[in-house]
């Protein structure tokens, strides 16, 4: 079942979700554009852009160790800002993430939640990817979340620091949960580097 934007604001206030910072308004006032839609909430984008480096080496994914490292040494980091942009080319591929962390604590008794990271069609109608694949927020799951983003259209798109980046849909899990936290698990960058690693 799908979270309403109501039922997104009781997660929120009972704490079986947690976005930091939390978006705001909850409630459409004048002049201020609310990130809660009928049944998703709006996210921010990130300061940071992993775009991956040039040049020919292959990786190997049946191979032991970390995939956040060897994103992080095959991408250069770019900070930008209101000023300063991230001009995203056609067919140019980055990785980003968003300003806000979430979390879905397994606290209590079920229904626990899940949710999903999707795109906003007012950015995929320029051809902006903002998710490329596997969209799924996992019970239990805490951090930022990664978009794996790609220019498909014509034209040049900036990526601006705050902007509306994508909207996270909630929805109820049926059952008790037997927990196996993702590698991903506490990441605070787009490579999937976690909190405790920095």
């Amino acid at each position: 079942m799908i979270l309403s934007n109501i039922e997104i604001h009781r997660a929120l206030d009972e704490k079986r979700l947690i976005i930091e910072p939390e978006p705001q308004p909850r409630i459409p006032t004048l002049g201020q554009e609310c990130p809660y839609d009928s049944h998703s909430v709006n996210l921010k984008l990130h300061e940071e852009i992993l775009k991956p480096k040039s040049g020919k080496f292959s990786i190997d994914l049946t191979q032991p160790g970390s995939l956040a490292q060897l994103i992080t040494e095959h991408s250069e980091k770019y900070i930008i800002s209101k000023k300063q942009p991230y001009m995203l080319a056609p067919g140019e591929f980055v990785l980003a993430r968003t300003l806000e962390k979430i979390d879905l604590p397994i606290i209590g008794n079920p229904p626990y939640l899940a949710a999903r990271i999707e795109g906003k069609s007012s950015r995929a109608r320029l051809g902006l990817i903002v998710h490329c694949t596997a969209p799924t927020v996992h019970p239990g799951f805490t951090g930022t979340l990664t978009l794996e983003m790609a220019n498909l259209g014509p034209a040049t798109i900036s990526l601006i620091p705050e902007m509306y980046i994508a909207q996270l849909i909630l929805e109820q899990v049926k059952g008790e949960i037997l927990l196996n936290p993702s590698q991903f698990q506490d990441q605070s960058d787009p490579s999937g580097i976690t909190s405790s690693s920095v």
